[in-house]
């Protein structure tokens, strides 16, 4: 027996149990919860067919290719539930009812989701496989929103009547993730090229960096707010740079602020990790300092800079939400709006992206760290 998988069917039980969605007369009241066998006409051979996947997955002697198709299979066909629960329950015409999915859904979610995971990792592909499996996941996904098919489900209705705001702060979350990730890569990585060549300055400037990585984001905009808007309303044409107290602004700064200790202290520690007699054989041939840190040491520490790369892109990913509360826009715009207004679909609109954008950036970033290390098979 597989202990992993007895316990991804013992949440994916209990996901079956549960109520895959909750059916409300408008977007703000609780509802009615509707468990999968009764969501919609097909729905008891569903839960069967679930059931098994999941009771099958218990059994070890599975080869790692089966479990992943499995696994596949199970997230594609709760995905499809759950459209097909949206598309049936409301009454013909009515506009107003909503079908949300509830907590059986995200338990098969997670169980499938879990069962995935544990195949990619028994199966250990190659770095191409690696790319292709993750290419196939992106289609598929696409494939499915493009569809029409989850056009009922209510997150996907608050998508369709804030298409132009949410493509809007879409492009404003990447802007901060990316602008802030850039910012970080032009001043850590010299910062912390410097501070290996200088080791006396080494304490000091991380100490700086970690006391500014233990401030809670809430606490820094509220340090940042009156600074800025002080800086903004004294210093002549900071504001028509954009300084301000709420907005873009001081949201950048601070993402960019949590940014420095990873790229820095990465930076060192790849740095550092370059073998000695490297070192010394480009210093026999007569190679300059900065040629040796440019050219010998920088290639060979490049899988911890990229490392580096991956924890700040999907740490401020997911800060990049905070934003939402002084107004610096993204998709914590409409976490907040929903849990001012009580819409649970409101506030999914903008988390959903979120953290799909930030597991994409994960799986992409090990990847290409994987790639800087020579390929070969994938963690």
């Amino acid at each position: 027996m597989s202990r992993p998988g007895i316990l991804f069917a013992i949440i994916g039980l209990f996901g079956l149990i549960l109520p895959l969605v909750q059916f409300k007369p408008n977007r703000i009241v609780a509802g009615q919860g509707i468990p999968l066998f009764s969501s919609f006409p097909d729905g008891a051979f569903f839960t069967g067919a679930l059931a098994i996947m999941l009771l099958a997955g218990c059994f070890g002697r599975w080869r790692a290719a089966w479990r992943l198709l499995a696994a596949a299979l199970g997230l594609l066909a709760v995905v499809v539930a759950l459209g097909l629960a949206a598309d049936h329950l409301p009454p013909p015409g009515n506009r107003l009812a909503r079908v949300a999915p509830a907590s059986g859904f995200w338990l098969l979610l997670l169980a499938f989701g879990l069962m995935l995971a544990d195949a990619i990792s028994r199966l250990r592909p190659t770095l191409a496989q690696g790319w292709l499996i993750l290419a196939l996941a992106v289609a598929l996904g696409a494939g499915l929103l493009g569809s029409g098919l989850l056009d009922g489900v209510s997150v996907m209705r608050e998508y369709a009547v804030r298409r132009d705001p949410f493509l809007h702060e879409a492009r404003t979350h990447l802007l901060l993730a990316f602008g802030s990730l850039a910012l970080a890569l032009l001043v850590g990585l010299p910062l912390g090229a410097a501070i290996f060549q200088r080791p006396r300055w080494r304490g000091p400037v991380l100490a700086v960096l970690n006391v500014l990585q233990t401030i809670p984001s809430l606490a820094l905009f509220g340090i940042m707010i009156p600074i800025l808007g002080w800086v903004a309303a004294t210093l002549p044409g900071a504001a028509r740079l954009g300084v301000s107290g709420i907005g873009i602004f001081p949201a950048m700064l601070a993402l960019f602020l949590y940014s420095l200790l990873p790229v820095v202290s990465n930076t060192v520690a790849g740095l550092a990790g370059v073998p000695a007699p490297a070192r010394e054989a480009a210093a026999g041939l007569g190679m300059t300092r900065h040629q040796i840190l440019l050219q010998v040491l920088a290639p060979l520490a490049l899988p911890a800079l990229l490392a580096a790369v991956r924890i700040v892109l999907v740490q401020n990913i997911g800060l990049a939400v905070i934003a939402g509360l002084i107004g610096g826009g993204g998709f914590g715009t409409f976490v907040f709006q929903g849990l001012n207004q009580t819409a649970m679909d409101l506030v999914l609109l903008g988390a959903l992206p979120t953290i799909a954008l930030a597991l994409l950036a994960g799986i992409v970033m090990d990847l290409l760290v994987q790639l800087s290390k020579g390929g070969g098979q994938t963690a």
